[in-house]
């Protein structure tokens, strides 16, 4: 078993890919022409985003819509970095809603959460030592 990719539904793919892109400095993969489907360029796991079309299609009952959503979903996207107060301020000038702002905690790592415009939650934190 290997861990592929992850796939966040939004109301627009290519808004969510740009701000990923702008907020976080991650590139562009792919676009599907559909304008539907696409995915950034994040190392050896692949983040991707879903129109919430397909996940009608995918889930009959339906799903959550995290950016309808008064509260963050009880799952996010880990990005690690050297610099969370820099990560974080430039996540925030693109746009991102601030939850938790950088702060260091017990075991040494410095840590911040941002919502991103589709509803995404984000954790900014440095690598952990040890």
């Amino acid at each position: 078993m290997k861990f592929g990719y992850t796939i966040i539904y939004v109301p627009d793919v290519a808004s969510s890919l740009e701000f990923f892109e702008k907020a976080f400095g991650f590139s562009r993969r792919f676009l599907h022409e559909s304008g539907t489907y696409g995915e950034l360029e994040t190392g050896e796991t692949t983040l991707s985003f879903a129109a919430h079309a397909l996940g009608e299609v995918n889930f009959k009952g339906g799903h959550v819509e995290a950016h309808a959503s008064k509260q963050p979903l009880g799952m996010e996207l880990g990005f690690v970095t050297d610099d969370v107060p820099a990560a974080h301020a430039r996540a925030l000038a693109e746009g991102a809603r601030e939850l938790a702002a950088p702060n260091a905690k017990p075991w040494g790592q410095v840590v911040s959460y941002v919502r991103c415009p589709d509803g995404t939650l984000v954790e900014l934190c440095t690598p952990i030592q040890g």
